[in-house]
This record gives structure tokens, sequence and C-alpha cells, in this order.
């Protein structure tokens, strides 16, 4: 029974640092990167001679499948929780006859925006969106008139 729970312990912990080391990977700098490398691929190791247990396969199989399961969703979950709210710049265009509606329906969504009337028989609007919620409005109205739009992200000066 030791061996099945130190199998599922290290399945878990590795599925954890497998998926923290992707994201590292890509956003972090060469030193965290190459830690949590080492620090994953040494607990894998582990990992890999536990595999060889005598245990079912199928057992094996299924706790390898919970583990990604859970291990992933804990990570993004906390990921997407630590994630701050960047503002983003969603500028869209409408036809002109619909400008007064757009306008009320930014407003109406407390969306801070401008907009250039009659560029030929468009409207370009800027919407500035400082949480995902405006962004997801915005995205609404957009699908609503059938707007071609382009979304920029601030960078950190």
């Amino acid at each position: 029974m030791s061996l099945l729970i130190t199998f599922i312990i290290l399945n878990i912990a590795n599925v954890i640092i497998q998926t923290v080391k992707s994201i590292a990977t890509i956003k972090c700098g060469k030193t965290a990167a190459a830690l949590v490398n080492a620090a994953a691929y040494g607990l894998y190791t582990i990992v890999i001679v536990y595999t060889n247990a005598d245990m079912n396969l199928w057992v094996k199989v299924i706790i390898v499948a919970l583990a990604n399961l859970i291990g992933v969703y804990v990570v993004k979950f906390i990921e997407e929780k630590k994630r701050k709210d960047k503002l983003w710049k969603i500028e869209f265009t409408v036809l002109g006859t619909n400008t007064d509606n757009v306008n009320k329906l930014l407003e109406f969504a407390k969306v801070s925006h401008n907009f250039i009337p009659n560029v030929g028989k468009y409207t370009i609007f800027n919407a500035y969106c400082a949480t995902q919620k405006e962004s997801e409005n915005v995205k609404e109205i957009i699908k609503q008139y059938n707007a071609k739009y382009f979304v920029s992200e601030t960078k950190i000066l």
C-alpha cells in the first residue's frame, strides 16, 4: 500500500513540476528555467524507477492519467489567478450608421473608449479594457456588429 501511495504522490508532484517547467521555460529567465528543468528531470528519474515497480499496468495508467488531470489543472488554475489584468486596446470599425448604438453600448458597459467618425463610411472605435469582463463586453459588441478589429496589449516600460 505504501508503494501505491508513494507512486501517486510522486506522479502528482512530477506533473506539477513538469507543467511549471514548461511555463518557466517560456516565461522565465535562463537561471529560473534551468533550475526548474533540473528539478523536474531529477524527480522524473525517480518517477521512472517507481513506474517499473511491481504494480498492475492499468493501475499505473489510471494513476498517471489522473495525476495529469489534477496536476495540470492545479498549475493552470494558479497561473490564471496570479495573472494580473492588463490594459488592452481594442480598435474596431463599424458602419457609421451604427456609431450611436455602439457608443451607447460601450458607455452602458462602462468601457473607456473614443471614436473617430466619418472614416469613409465607417467609424473607428478605440476601447480601453482594464479587466477581462470589459474585454468580453467589447467582444460581444464586435460580434453583434460584425466589426473588424485589432487588439493590442500594453507593455511594461
